[in-house]
């Protein structure tokens, strides 16, 4: 295992030392190490939940017998700093997510690498780093978010963007433009909509990036833990095989990929990702 170079021999007791601090026991150390990139933030809804899933997800691993290692990178909301200074930020965070996922994996010579993504910037810059780690890995989407609702009708956040155009129109009251506001967005998850978060998940199940099936479990589904779980599993047996991406990653995948994106009327941001 590439990790053996920093867990075996007698020149690496000092690395083993303070692996033992953060909870590598003797039984953990010939298994593969695996690198967990955590996206979360509290900052926006898109991936408020993943603290949670990378629970779920360490739990599938270690049941697989991979020991798991979580960190963070960063994420941007777009829905959030759209219109704004902050906009300047997100394409770059796509690089700086890809750079912070390869430069971790290199550093500490995972075997394997998963990243927990929601947002519109995390996924695409999530599956960059997996595929430069060149170790097997896999990326996986948190999930849309449910709809809102109010006045009997089902919201997005697309229903907000809207209604400020019906305000400025003078078609609708401040006080409606405020409860569409209050209603839209009832919990974690990405936009509700083939936007650019939930076109480029649909598009990394295509790439074979993502387990199938698993980026369409919406955020606060019931399903989503087991998934997570089992996607844990999933990548344990990628490491045993030592597959990896670029062992899929075909002209004939990005096809598939490119006609999934077209086929649902998907973001032309996927130009940009793919």
């Amino acid at each position: 295992m590439r990790s053996d170079r920093i867990k075996r021999g007698l020149q690496q007791a000092p690395a083993r030392a303070m692996l033992r601090a953060v909870g590598v026991g003797d039984e953990d150390f010939p298994r593969p190490f695996v690198g967990v990139v955590n996206t979360f933030t509290d900052g926006m809804p898109c991936n408020y939940h993943l603290r949670q899933l990378a629970l779920d997800l360490k739990a599938g691993l270690k049941e697989a017998g991979v020991f798991p290692f979580e960190f963070g990178a960063p994420a941007i909301s777009d829905g959030i700093s759209m219109g704004t200074p902050g906009m300047r930020a997100s394409l770059v965070s796509r690089e700086v997510i890809a750079d912070s996922v390869e430069l971790v994996a290199q550093g500490y010579l995972y075997d394997g690498m998963a990243v927990l993504s929601a947002c519109d910037k995390t996924i695409p810059g999530g599956a960059m780093g997996v595929i430069r780690s060149g170790v097997p890995g896999m990326v996986l989407y948190g999930g849309t978010i449910a709809p809102g609702e109010w006045g009997g009708r089902k919201l997005t956040i697309v229903s907000v963007f809207e209604a400020v155009g019906q305000r400025a129109a003078g078609r609708i009251t401040d006080e409606e433009l405020a409860a569409i506001e209050r209603h839209a967005i009832p919990g974690p998850g990405a936009c509700g909509g083939q936007y650019t978060a939930n076109t480029m998940a649909m598009a990394l199940e295509a790439l074979g990036l993502s387990p199938i099936g698993y980026n369409a479990i919406p955020a606060v589904h019931p399903e989503k833990p087991k998934a997570t779980r089992e996607a844990g599993r999933i990548l344990a047996r990628a490491i045993e095989r030592n597959w990896k991406p670029q062992d899929f990653l075909t002209r004939r995948s990005f096809l598939n990929a490119i006609a999934a994106v077209a086929a649902t009327g998907g973001s032309t941001n996927a130009v940009l990702h793919l």
